[in-house]
């Protein structure tokens, strides 16, 4: 009597153990019935996603997506403990005959010391098999955190440091201007071989620990995504400019950067092309690639060849990491920077970095360090470029 309930319960449970497993303590890419946890985080991701569209400024969608990660992890643990509670309820329905009894009992002996026994005999090892379960699980789930945490550190660590190399939000030809401007382009080698490793860590932890997408940087207009881009832009333009002189770790930081943006864009489901036509089409345009050029012709920086000259080989680069980067910023929502593509849920023109004024000692000027407001514009002005306002001195 109730095999059939029985049989069922018990796949439930071993399912829901299985996917703990392999979220919590197996450190790989969720595959198969693990992906069901996966989905639950997915859903609370697009739900504040959702909820962001409320928001009239960019910081003002950034705050309401900044709890996502941490809701995701509780309804990761409220997921596992319904499925614990349904599956016990129904192998204990041979010893209650009632779906409800069986309920009231498995939610008891999960969350309780004991449990209630409202009708048939009591079935004391699927109660002790149900407490010790549950007790397990969040003893994993805490231990769990600190991990989460320490990953999520580590990852910002060189995004924040990156914001006076590359502006805020960062822009791969600013990061080539600062470092000309104040003669500093012998640190771009170490640049190069920092966010190499830093692409290797993040490809590893983020593709085992799914849930690390959904947190967000501490400050608004700093993102992980968006920084990458930033590093590949500027290595890509460097070896399409100076062929030559580009430091090695340019190339290796280049392939280690899309190999990054490709895993996680596939673990997402998005389609990748591991082998993309160097002559294909990318989105940006060559026009936004000469204003780019001629600007750090400006500055002095030195180039072998020509922005014309130059275009073929930058685009070769971009068109490994541009698809997918461009899906994980709209998917993420990441700040609106230059080159990095549109946001379905932000509708707002593109935002360049602000760089601080060349100051010197005795210098009256004060630097108004205000952030455009990044508003939701009718469709017609979405081309639009909003530049940092600069006030003047009163």
């Amino acid at each position: 009597m109730y095999v059939v309930e029985y049989v069922i319960g018990l796949l439930i449970v071993l399912v829901t153990i299985v996917s703990v497993l392999f979220i919590l303590v197996l450190p790989r890419q969720p595959q198969g019935l693990e992906k069901l946890t996966v989905i639950v985080n997915k859903s609370v991701h697009y739900s504040f996603v959702m909820l962001s569209r409320l928001g009239r400024t960019y910081e003002v969608k950034d705050s309401i997506l900044a709890p996502t990660a941490p809701v995701a992890l509780l309804a990761q643990l409220l997921w596992w403990a319904v499925s614990l509670v349904l599956g016990f309820a129904l192998m204990l329905m041979n010893t209650t005959h009632s779906f409800v009894h069986g309920l009231t009992q498995a939610v008891t002996a999960l969350f309780t010391v004991g449990a209630i026994h409202i009708g048939g005999t009591p079935n004391t090892m699927l109660d002790i098999a149900a407490g010790a379960t549950w007790v397990v699980i969040v003893a994993l789930q805490i231990a769990y955190l600190p991990s989460l945490y320490n990953s999520f550190s580590r990852r910002e660590a060189l995004v924040t440091m990156l914001e006076s190399r590359a502006g805020s939000p960062a822009w791969g030809p600013e990061l080539l201007a600062r470092h000309q401007l104040v003669g500093i382009n012998d640190a771009l080698p170490q640049l190069y071989a920092d966010w190499e490793q830093w692409a290797a860590e993040v490809t590893e932890s983020h593709t085992t620990y799914p849930v690390l997408l959904l947190f967000r940087s501490p400050e608004p207009w700093l993102n992980w995504i968006i920084g990458l881009l930033a590093v590949l832009d500027a290595g890509a333009m460097q070896l399409a400019l100076n062929p030559t002189t580009a430091p090695s770790q340019t190339r290796l930081c280049l392939r280690m950067g899309f190999t990054l943006f490709n895993r996680l864009a596939a673990s997402l489901g998005y389609p990748v092309d591991p082998d993309p036509d160097p002559d294909g089409a990318i989105k940006l345009e060559y026009a936004e690639f000469l204003s780019a050029v001629d600007n750090l012709a400006e500055y002095g920086f030195p180039m072998e060849r020509s922005a014309e000259d130059a275009w073929p080989h930058f685009r070769g680069w971009r068109i490994n990491y541009e698809n997918s980067a461009y899906r994980l910023a709209d998917a993420f929502t990441a700040p609106p920077a230059p080159w990095s593509g549109t946001r379905r849920h932000l509708r707002a023109g593109v935002v360049e970095p602000k760089r601080p004024p060349h100051r010197a000692p005795g210098s009256i000027s004060k630097f108004a360090d205000d952030r455009p407001e990044v508003v939701n514009p009718p469709r017609a002005q979405q081309a639009r470029t909003w530049k940092p306002s600069r006030r003047k001195p009163q």
